[in-house]
């Protein structure tokens, strides 16, 4: 799956609550996936910092990716558990994630993700995630 396949998937078939972080591929491969996404005012709050719930669905979107990035292409997976810890004020042009799978069972995908402030280069926040593969 390239960048621009990705870019499409989520385009045509995620929510619109999703696609409007603007988020933007940079790898989807070998389980792995990075994706860039603006700080706008659209997604601060007070201090013009970045909130919580707009990085927790960066990682959990990101995350999906790379379990797609596992397979090679898009399966259907849902999230069973999403762990999230904010580490410093998300502050700067954007954020890059990059999430990876840790592990693939049959039914099961453990991935993480680590989330960048740009263009400092200082983690912000990680998370960790369950996806059941559906089907």
């Amino acid at each position: 799956m390239t960048p621009q396949d990705a870019q499409a998937f989520l385009d045509e078939n995620f929510a619109p609550w999703v696609r409007a972080l603007d988020l933007s591929f940079t790898e989807v491969a070998n389980g792995k996936a990075t994706a860039t996404m603006p700080i706008t005012a659209d997604l601060t709050r007070m201090g013009d910092i970045l909130s919580g719930q707009a990085l927790a669905a960066m990682a959990d979107t990101i995350m999906v990716f790379a379990c797609f990035a596992h397979y090679g292409a898009p399966k259907p997976v849902a999230t069973t558990n999403l762990d999230t810890q904010f580490l410093r004020p998300g502050v700067g042009t954007h954020i890059r994630c990059e999430a990876e799978v840790v592990r693939a069972g049959k039914a099961l995908l453990f991935t993480k993700a680590t989330m960048f402030a740009e263009p400092s280069g200082k983690a912000v926040a990680t998370a960790t995630a369950t996806f059941y593969l559906a089907g």
